[in-house]
């Protein structure tokens, strides 16, 4: 059996989800390809990918967030048009590739390489059987037009917001959010901060800064370094080619307790050296956080996907939401002082998200390509 994984560069999150399964495909000694769907594009077409995306996902206007809320969906006929227009064109490229290389099945952890299959199934061009795969805690415009054989969701919850967004149910499995398998485990917190290099002694506060502004995490790390000292300590990780990182290590060239780190790819194993983590509401991100048991604060969401990822968190009790400088500070200290609500959040994390839905994922899968293969 030959899998296809088609995913985007349009968000670090698709491709993550991504990767995680087409680890536990080749873990099992299938051949499976990671391919970006937008290399079949004009690199022009391309770039302006990403920014149609993003309007689609996170700049949700205040009207249309109202009714995103109540599960319905008020969208624009120009940008479903738009979202169908520019899959269909790289459509036939990835068709040929898809035939050439001989696939027997797709796995789409990204809504435009899926429009692109609806659109070459729904002209007769490709028969093949796909899996559409949500990487956030609500059903984001157009998943209704892709027509995936099978979709899978986060959660068992998520079923009839998902069925409202147009997807039947006998094509739901609510099989968890796939990230990689080393979030499953944690890796001893002594252990995890000897190979990163950062203190031993004391508790540690991960932040992902985000559109943080400066001055509030100044402001965080001063005010608490006052009340805890070398008690406890501040790791930012600063995004790829981010530019903040030069400014963040100048502002806090004074403060010893804050260690500013470049993009790296060892999140898995700073989340181990961590006791709280300061993030946006990313699907993944929050997933693999749960994945740790690790307590979170989550930053003030943009409407659209991150508002129902933090909704989702937050009202599972799996974490705290901060909207203003104010809560950032009442919030690490009520994990850091109050055992009760930090043992509570690790617990809701442990019942709602499965550190090893990957590996569930490619079985299912794996079995319903078995069974079909029988009848």
């Amino acid at each position: 059996m030959k899998v296809l994984i088609l995913s985007c560069n349009t968000g670090g999150g698709h491709n993550i989800a991504g990767r995680a399964l087409y680890e536990e495909f080749h873990r099992r000694g299938l051949e499976c390809e990671f391919v970006d769907a937008l290399s079949f594009a004009r690199p022009k077409a391309a770039k302006k990918a990403t920014s149609l995306y993003v309007n689609i996902t996170t700049k949700t206007p205040a009207p249309v967030q109202f009714f995103y809320n109540l599960g319905q969906w008020i969208l624009s006929p120009h940008l479903a048009s738009k979202v169908y227009s520019f899959n269909r064109k790289y459509a036939k490229k990835l068709c040929a590739y898809i035939t050439e290389q001989q696939f027997d099945l797709v796995v789409v952890p990204h809504l435009f390489p899926a429009v692109a299959l609806a659109y070459l199934k729904k002209k007769h061009l490709l028969d093949i059987q796909t899996y559409a795969v949500a990487t956030n805690y609500t059903c984001s415009p157009h998943w209704d037009d892709t027509n995936p054989d099978y979709m899978i969701i986060p959660h068992r919850e998520l079923t009839r917001e998902f069925f409202k967004g147009g997807i039947s149910y006998e094509k739901l499995l609510p099989l968890g959010l796939p990230v990689p398998r080393t979030f499953g485990v944690r890796r001893d917190q002594l252990e995890a901060r000897q190979a990163l290099e950062l203190p031993t002694e004391g508790r540690m506060v991960l932040i992902l800064p985000g559109s943080l502004k400066r001055s509030t995490l100044r402001q965080m790390a001063t005010s608490l370094h006052k009340e805890y000292g070398s008690r406890l300590n501040f790791v930012l990780l600063c995004a790829p080619n981010s530019k903040r990182k030069e400014k963040l290590t100048k502002a806090f060239a004074n403060i010893s307790n804050v260690h500013v780190i470049d993009y790296t790819d060892q999140v898995s194993l700073y989340m181990d050296a961590s006791n709280i983590l300061v993030t946006k509401a990313g699907g993944i991100t929050c997933t693999e956080a749960a994945a740790k048991q690790l307590p979170m604060i989550l930053m003030d969401p943009v409407p659209g996907c991150e508002t129902r990822n933090a909704d989702f968190f937050t009202r599972h009790g799996m974490a705290l939401q901060a909207n203003k400088k104010s809560d950032y500070l009442a919030h690490i200290r009520r994990l850091l002082d109050d055992q009760e609500l930090y043992r509570s959040i690790q617990q809701a994390q442990e019942t709602f998200v499965n550190p090893i839905s990957s590996a569930l994922i490619c079985e299912t899968i794996l079995a319903d390509q078995k069974e079909d293969n029988l009848v």
